[in-house]
């Protein structure tokens, strides 16, 4: 039975290296017949988190804000994946996906032990820079972000030496993408 997944692209760019690497995740991922649903975060109203504590009431709407989120909330609580998209900025995520990760706590807060559902993640990544010591804060953070949370590494992708968009042509990253997607169980 194929799993339920949810991408959110945290790019500000429709068509960026990051736009690049989750159409070969979906593409490898529904060939292996899972379902996806993939929100481009730059094209919807998603407004801070506004650190009121006062979610969690209601399972429909989780956050007391009402904007982009009541979108992504019912197939994020459905998903059996998370995959965060993104180029690095400033060596962490962007602001769009940090935004949706932060919102995401209205749904913990259903939970009376703020718990999030385990689940699986994976990473894709689109960066200037083609290092390690460039990719580890953002690992870090993501190795942290998933240890908090409970949830299981699936993958990462870093594609680094893309700065600009359409530098992702040919990058092996692209096919490493389509071939993750694929090995989801």
């Amino acid at each position: 039975m194929g799993k339920k997944i949810i991408v959110l692209n945290g790019s500000p760019r429709a068509n960026g290296n990051t736009a690049a690497l989750a159409a070969r995740f979906i593409k490898g991922a529904e060939a292996a017949g899972h379902e996806v649903r993939h929100f481009d975060l730059q094209k919807m109203d998603i407004k801070p988190c506004l650190g009121c504590c006062a979610g969690g009431k209601d399972p429909k709407h989780p956050c007391v804000q009402r904007d982009g989120m009541d979108e992504i909330y019912p197939a994020f609580m459905e998903a059996d994946i998370v995959v965060l998209a993104s180029p690095m900025y400033f060596w962490s995520f962007t602001a769009q996906l940090k935004t949706a990760i932060d919102r995401s706590f209205a749904v913990a807060e259903l939970d009376p032990d703020y718990r999030l559902h385990h689940k699986g993640c994976v990473m894709l990544m689109a960066a200037g820079g083609d290092s390690e010591p460039n990719f580890a804060p953002v690992k870090d953070f993501y190795a942290s972000l998933l240890g908090h949370l409970g949830w299981k590494d699936l993958g990462m992708i870093l594609a680094g030496g893309v700065m600009a968009p359409g530098d992702i042509a040919g990058h092996p990253a692209l096919e490493e993408a389509e071939v993750l997607g694929a090995s989801i169980k």
